[in-house]
């Protein structure tokens, strides 16, 4: 599965790395929103929530869903600007409709679901974006409903969460990775001006690439899909938090924006060969591959993996027992319901392509 993003006639000045705070901040909160999505940055996410006030701790999970199994597109910025003040001033000049629909538009199974129409304006829009909220929890629930009935206010109270996560821990964590994420850039660039389009985008990650006949780019993604950068250009910000997501924004009329990892993971500490094994095993059938791939995305349950993937409930426990077997995923119940998850940290043993190309 791949997007394809057409690029003909695209001069190589149109393509832009460039760092970027909020979209820096957006794959900070979704480390401390799915801390086993990144195990190397465990102990990061402790400290930060231990010394988080308790009512950002709070706005935090609330609005989660703006940065958890997705990202809402206007958080990863297509024009990047050096500070997170004037990224912030610049998604303020976003229009109620464009936000609120973006904001609640998500990811579920293996589909991006988007409104056909403004759900401030109709109301059936209205009562799907609720029903998906509801899927998520009672403080997401809460939180949609509030953004449909006051968008001005929660707009703001989303603002001052944001700037408030910089006093309690972004400030000190972005200057941290300045120099890694302006090394990425000088290399990213310098590739580019001497080497051209494709070398620039094989050092972004192996799941980017140019056509043959140069006239696309083609992300190895979870969704099949085409998109234009014919107007825009493509925008490219390296993430030090990020890692190891891929992280695609498009849509029409939208400059394309793909965050990528700066550097490699570091190496994972070796397992055993009959563990490496019998995880090897569990992934060669496609179908468990795929049940991964949605899984990487946050938790689900039995019967949403069977919805997503068109698959009888009995068919998917088989794959999840086998799965489960190799410990690449745990369970959790939640009242009448099982919760799958991935088990990055097993996942990572396999190695970095394995986990990339799950998580992205």
């Amino acid at each position: 599965m791949t997007l394809r993003i057409d690029i003909t006639g695209l001069p190589a000045g149109r393509l832009r790395f460039a760092a970027s705070p909020l979209a820096e901040l957006t794959a900070m909160l979704h480390v401390l929103a799915e801390p086993a999505h990144h195990p190397q940055l465990a102990d990061w996410a402790d400290g930060v929530w231990a010394a988080m006030p308790s009512e950002l701790a709070r706005q935090l999970r609330e609005a989660q869903f703006l940065w958890r199994s997705s990202r809402a597109d206007f958080l990863v910025p297509a024009r990047p600007r050096r500070t997170l003040t004037a990224e912030l001033d610049d998604l303020d000049r976003i229009d109620d409709e464009t936000y609120v629909a973006t904001a609640l538009t998500t990811t579920c199974g293996n589909n991006r679901i988007h409104f056909p129409a403004s759900p401030l304006a109709n109301r059936a829009a209205r009562e799907h974006a609720l029903d998906l909220a509801q899927a998520r929890g009672a403080l997401q629930e809460a939180f949609a409903e509030r953004l449909l009935a006051d968008p001005t206010a929660v707009r703001a109270q989303v603002r001052r969460t944001l700037e408030q996560c910089a006093e309690a821990f972004f400030t000190t964590a972005w200057t941290a990775v300045a120099t890694e994420l302006a090394t990425d850039l000088r290399l990213k660039n310098d590739l580019l001006k001497r080497h051209g389009i494709e070398a620039a985008l094989g050092s972004v990650s192996s799941a980017v690439t140019l056509a043959p006949d140069g006239d696309s780019i083609i992300v190895d993604q979870l969704q099949d899909n085409t998109t234009t950068a014919h107007d825009q250009g493509v925008t490219f910000i390296p993430s030090a938090y990020g890692r190891p997501h891929l992280v695609v924004i498009h849509a029409p009329g939208r400059r394309p924006v793909v965050q990528y990892p700066a550097t490699e993971r570091s190496p994972s500490q070796p397992v055993p060969q009959e563990t490496v094994a019998l995880r090897l095993e569990a992934l060669a059938h496609p179908v468990r591959l795929r049940l991964l791939r949605t899984l990487a995305r946050g938790p689900h349950t039995n019967s949403e993996l069977a919805h997503a993937w068109k698959l009888s409930p009995p068919e998917v426990s088989r794959h999840l027992t086998v799965l489960r077997h190799a410990g690449l995923l745990s369970a959790r119940r939640h009242g009448r319901y099982v919760h799958y998850t991935l088990d990055h940290t097993h996942i990572a043993t396999l190695g970095t392509d394995l986990l990339t190309a799950l998580l992205r």
